[in-house]
């Protein structure tokens, strides 16, 4: 049985005397600090792929600042941080179109925004405003975008895009999902075009030295799994 974690309003999530709040939508939420963490919004995927030869629907961006502005009009958050990997390759922000352009500043107004380095936007994009830093630390909590190899307490990290698969009455389920043991947390991508990387994978099990949960995305909710509930894909 899939475990409910979060009703109107969502609970509150011990992480290394941090309590946050796992939004289902796909980011966290620290209320004490006002502020909301949103990780790997890959935009401009499809264009990077477009200039490939591949041909995507050119919606991701769009679908992305839409998921980015409901999370704001919902949490009105006082900062916003973007863990890295904001855009699918050091040139999509030359891409971004002049609406999404428009949005972007609008998410920024009244408030602060910070963009954590990524490995595919390893240094500041012009002419976007915020701020923006290889990592963030606030109180007990330091935010980056790759996870440390050791362990690191307090750790608020993207770039795997963790997803669970479970059988629940004999159906295979697929989802994003928040990874976390209580001291550290991976969080999963918010990208509409971002895949997933199964937390059973060692790149993602491997980060916690004893068991953790996947907490998985759904309608208005979470579910918390335990990670040896987990299935392989």
């Amino acid at each position: 049985m899939l475990d409910r974690t979060d009703s109107p309003p969502l609970p509150l999530v011990p992480l290394h005397g941090a309590m946050v709040r796992l939004d289902p939508r796909g980011a966290l939420f620290w209320p004490d600090e006002s502020l909301l963490v949103v990780a790997d919004l890959h935009l401009e995927k499809g264009s990077a792929y477009a200039r490939r030869g591949q041909m995507l629907p050119p919606y991701d961006t769009a679908e992305t600042l839409t998921r980015l502005e409901a999370l704001v009009a919902d949490l009105r958050p006082r900062v916003i941080v973007a863990l890295g990997d904001s855009f699918h390759d050091r040139w999509g922000a030359e891409r971004l179109d002049p609406e999404a352009r428009a949005r972007l500043t609008a998410l920024q107004q009244g408030r602060t925004f910070i963009w954590i380095a990524g490995n595919h936007d390893p240094e500041p994009a012009k002419d976007l405003g915020g701020e923006w830093t290889r990592e963030l630390r606030v109180g007990p909590l330091v935010l980056r975008h790759e996870p440390s190899a050791d362990g690191a307490l307090g750790e608020v990290a993207g770039h795997l895009h963790p997803v669970a698969r479970l059988t629940v009455r004999g159906r295979a389920i697929r989802r994003r999902c928040f990874a976390t043991d209580g001291a550290r947390l991976l969080l999963p991508a918010l990208g509409a075009y971002a895949g997933g990387l199964n937390v059973r994978d060692g790149a993602v099990s491997g980060l916690f030295t004893g068991g953790f949960e996947a907490h998985l995305l759904g309608e208005g909710r979470t579910f918390k799994i335990a990670s040896h509930a987990c299935r392989m894909d």
